[in-house]
């Protein structure tokens, strides 16, 4: 599409590309402002579909990532007595899960779902009054 407008950008003329049936279909089902309602997709095409159950158990999903974010911040699961070497694969490793988790966490928000946000947000703070203060 970018070569369509570039194309005609080139020529003198302003007109827009129109995006092909198939696009539009597809852009037509996300969304690019926050709204309210159970018909999102949550990190994979189509899901959670229609269902109130399955939209319920998305949360429920944000939920369960959020709570192990922080308490992958916060614990301490490294001994002093560890080897140091074995310490810092450890730590790595601790380190990379939580990242994956975090990346998992924004691809969900990116569903501009008011409520993934206000569930992602909450959890994140019950977490830190939890593990963290």
């Amino acid at each position: 599409m970018n070569g369509m407008n570039r194309m005609s950008h080139e020529q003198g003329m302003d007109v827009m590309a129109t995006p092909t049936s198939s696009s539009m279909s597809h852009s037509m089902m996300s969304h690019m402002t926050f709204f309210w309602g159970k018909n999102a997709e949550i990190i994979f095409s189509g899901r959670p579909g229609t269902s109130s159950g399955m939209y319920l158990l998305a949360l429920i999903f944000v939920f369960v990532l959020c709570i192990l974010i922080e308490w992958l911040s916060h614990c301490k699961l490294i001994k002093s007595s560890f080897n140091h070497v074995a310490a810092g694969l450890i730590q790595t490793s601790l380190y990379a899960l939580r990242i994956a988790l975090a990346c998992l966490v924004m691809l969900a928000l990116m569903s501009f779902n008011e409520g993934v946000f206000l569930i992602a947000v909450a959890v994140d703070a019950l977490g830190f009054l939890l593990f963290g203060s």
